[in-house]
Parts: structure tokens; sequence; C-alpha cells
């Protein structure tokens, strides 16, 4: 079985991945699992670029198939902040995921319901190689809702947005979602359906990136 680096250090998004991958025959492994403790750049002003350079980073290191990804949450009225800032929206190099996500309430205080609209957007890179030609594929989507007045009582670790982002059509907060109903909905999930082409490939008859 083919191997797939996921390039994360958050357990949580790892998993998530495992769970949307599952149909594919891959052997879905961490940067820690690849022995890989560099830290990647992300310095593009996109989730798209930022998600390339990680890709192309990790993959030259690990010699392997690899997916990377960048996002966050953009808000109207915030005039789409934190964007590409969401994991050092308060200057620092990740903050507490509760101060996160109380920061968004905070800053919306007063903002009239019909301009709270938001969304949590997910780009990824795969970078992979095809009969000895380095190939990359990228994809993007966005899960949309409203921030809501308050911060929900539990904030998972690694998903701080969960947690203020509520889906009127579903009557819920997207961290009241289960692990499995959360992945199925996910922009993540969207993610994985534009480039099952390509994990179908590696799967496949693919070599390793590099």
């Amino acid at each position: 079985m083919k191997e797939l680096l996921i390039a994360t250090t958050n357990p949580a998004k790892l998993a998530e991945y495992r769970f949307l991958l599952r149909d594919f025959a891959l052997k879905i492994i961490s940067l820690h699992d690849a022995g890989i403790d560099a830290q990647a750049p992300e310095t593009a002003t996109s989730f798209v670029d930022n998600a390339r350079l990680k890709a192309s980073f990790y993959a030259d290191r690990a010699g392997r198939p690899t997916l990377a990804d960048d996002g966050g949450l953009e808000v109207d009225a915030l005039g789409g902040a934190p964007g590409v800032q969401s994991h050092r929206w308060m200057g620092v190099e990740n903050p507490d995921d509760r101060l996160l996500a109380e920061e968004v309430i905070r800053r919306m205080t007063g903002v009239a319901p019909a301009r709270r609209t938001a969304r949590i957007r997910a780009a990824a890179a795969l970078v992979y190689s095809d009969q000895g030609l380095r190939r990359e594929a990228v994809a993007e989507a966005a899960l949309g809702g409203v921030i809501a007045d308050r911060c929900y009582h539990e904030v998972r670790k690694g998903f701080p947005y969960r947690s203020v982002l509520y889906l009127p059509d579903r009557g819920r907060y997207l961290a009241e979602l289960s692990d499995d109903d959360a992945a199925r909905l996910s922009q993540r999930r969207i993610v994985v359906n534009q480039l099952a082409a390509e994990f179908a490939q590696i799967a496949g008859d693919c070599r390793a990136a590099g």
C-alpha cells in the first residue's frame, strides 16, 4: 500500500483526513511518522499558495506523495479577517484556541445578524510523482455560516473556529457535530472529492514524490 504524507502536526486534522481518505488504498502517515520536524514556510498571502509552499517543502523532505493544507476563518464584517492569519491572529504562533474563538466573538460585538456571515475555508495542495514527473494538484472549498453571539462551551483543540461558526440550516454550531458528521460536511471533504482522481492515481501506480 502506498504511503501518503499528511503534512500536519494537528492530531485532529490528521484524524479527519484519515476518515475522509478511508476509501483509497493509501497508508496515511504524519510528519512524526516520517521523522520530519522541520517547519515549512507559510509566507504567502493566500491559503492556496501557503498550501503549495508546505506541500512542496515536505514532499522534498519525505520523498513521498504529500498533501498539505492551509485554511482558516473569513468573517465578512471583519474584512475577511482573520483569513490567512487565522493561526497567528493575535500576534503569536499557536495561541490558545479558546482565546482565538473568544476574540472573534469580542470583535463581532454589536454587529447585526445580517452582517455576521462567515466561512471556514481550506485549500490543499498535493505533490506527487507520476511516471517520474513531478505533479501538483490544488483544491479549495469553504463551509459557510454565521458568527454566533457567544462561543460554544467546548473549544476543541486544533479547531477553535468551529466554536464560533453557527450553521443556520442545521441549527447547530459546527463544534456540536460529531467527528464523522463534521468531516462529511467539512470543507476538507469537498477538497478530497476534488482531488479524488489524484489520490486514486497515487494508490494505483504513482511513484514517490521527488
